[in-house]
C-alpha cells in the first residue's frame, strides 16, 4: 500500500512539473497550467495586487480572406478576449473569456463577424472598475472605431458599453498608457493608419476628453506599445505591411503631450529589419530592475491565424536608448 501511494505521488508530482514553464521560448508553442496553448494575440498585462493578468484576443477557426480589399485581408470569426492569469510570467492559469463575442448579431460591435483587437485593461482606482478598450472594426476595417467594456473584477467578465471614434477620429491599432498620475492615455493609428493619435481620458476611464495630439504625423506607424523610463516617454511601432513583419521604430518625448522624435529600429542582431518576425504590441515593466522590460509581440501566421504565436523578449534600458536582443529562451526576474 505504501508503494502505491508513493507511486501515485510520484505520479501527480511529476504531472505539476510537466505543466511548469521554466523559461520563455519566443515563437514556440506556449502552453498554460492546463497544457493547452495560450490564446491571447494582441495582448496587454496589468498587474493588480501582485498578479498578472493577460489579455488578449481569442483566434479560433479557419482563416479566410476578405475579397476585394486590395491587401491581405485575412480574418478569423472574432472570439472575444481572454484572459489569464500568474505570478512570475511563465506559468500562466486560464482564467476564461473576458469579454464574450456576441454571435448571429450583426448589429453587435462584439459579434463573430466584427474585428476585436488589441484589448488593454487599466483598474481605476476612484471607480474600483476595471476598464477595458479595445479597437473595433468591420471585417473590412472600414469602421476603424474604440470600444470600451467595464467589469467589477480582474478576469470579468467584462460588460461592453459602445463604441466610438474618439474626437471624431479614425481608430483602429491601439493601446492604454497609464502614468504615475493615475491619468490614462489612448495611442491609436488613425487617419488611414498615417498618423498616430493619442487622447487623454476621462476620470472614470470611459471616455475621451478634448485633450489630444497628434504624433509621428505621417509616418505610418501602427501597433503601439507605451512606456516610460527615467521621466521620458518611449512609444515603439511597427510599419504598415499588413501581417508581414517590418522594422521596429521607437519615439521618445519629454512629455505624454509633448514633441516625440522618432529615432530608429530598437532591435539588435540578425532578424532585426523584421523585429525578430513579430509585430510589437505591448512593453510591461519588471518591478525592481527600473532598466528591465518585457517586449510582447505576435508573430502572425496570416494563413492559419490561430496558428500565430507569442514573440516576448526582453527590452534593456542602455544609455536612455531600448535595445531588444534576440533570445531563444529567458527568464524575466519579476521581483517582488
Amino acid at each position: 500500500m505504501r508503494i502505491l501511494v508513493l507511486s501515485l505521488f510520484l505520479i501527480a508530482f511529476l504531472g505539476i512539473v510537466k505543466g511548469q514553464e521554466n523559461f520563455i521560448k519566443p515563437g514556440e508553442v506556449w502552453k498554460d497550467i492546463d497544457g493547452k496553448p495560450i490564446n491571447a494575440h494582441g495582448a496587454g498585462i496589468m498587474e493588480h495586487k501582485g498578479t498578472y493578468y493577460l489579455y488578449g484576443e481569442i483566434k479560433e477557426g479557419n482563416t479566410w480572406l476578405v475579397p476585394d480589399q486590395g491587401w491581405e485581408c485575412y480574418r478569423v470569426p472574432a472570439g472575444g478576449v481572454s484572459c489569464y492569469s500568474s505570478k512570475d510570467l511563465l506559468n500562466w492559469k486560464y482564467e476564461g473569456v473576458a469579454l464574450a463575442a456576441t454571435t448571429n448579431d450583426p448589429t453587435s460591435d462584439i459579434d463573430t463577424g466584427k474585428v476585436i483587437e488589441r484589448p488593454k485593461v487599466v483598474y481605476n482606482k476612484s471607480t474600483g472598475k476595471f476598464v477595458m478598450w479595445m479597437h473595433i472594426d468591420s471585417k473590412d476595417y472600414s469602421y476603424a472605431r474604440s470600444g470600451v467594456a467595464v467589469s467589477d473584477s480582474p478576469n470579468g467578465p467584462f460588460v461592453y458599453i459602445n463604441s466610438i471614434r474618439p474626437n471624431g477620429n479614425m481608430a483602429r491599432d491601439m493601446t492604454l498608457f497609464q502614468d504615475d498620475d493615475g491619468k490614462v492615455y489612448h495611442f491609436y493609428s488613425s487617419e488611414e493608419n498615417s498618423t498616430m493619435h493619442m487622447s487623454l481620458l476621462t476620470d472614470d476611464y470611459l471616455s475621451h476628453t478634448k485633450t489630444e495630439k497628434r504624433i509621428l504625423i505621417n509616418q505610418s506607424r501602427e501597433s503601439p506599445a507605451v512606456f516610460k523610463y527615467n521621466k521620458k516617454y518611449y512609444v515603439i511601432t511597427s510599419g504598415t505591411t499588413g501581417w508581414s513583419p517590418n522594422p521596429a521604430s521607437y519615439a521618445v518625448a519629454d512629455s505624454v503631450l509633448g514633441e516625440w522624435t522618432n529615432l530608429g529600429n530598437p532591435c539588435i542582431g540578425n532578424d532585426a529589419d523584421k523585429t525578430f518576425h513579430s509585430q510589437s504590441t505591448y512593453v510591461l515593466p519588471l518591478k525592481n530592475n527600473k532598466n528591465s522590460f518585457v517586449y510582447l509581440g505576435d508573430r502572425w501566421n496570416k494563413l492559419d491565424l490561430k496558428d500565430s504565436r507569442i514573440v516576448w523578449l526582453p527590452l534593456e534600458m542602455k544609455d536612455g536608448k531600448p535595445e531588444i536582443n534576440w533570445k531563444a529562451s529567458w527568464i524575466p526576474i519579476t521581483g517582488k
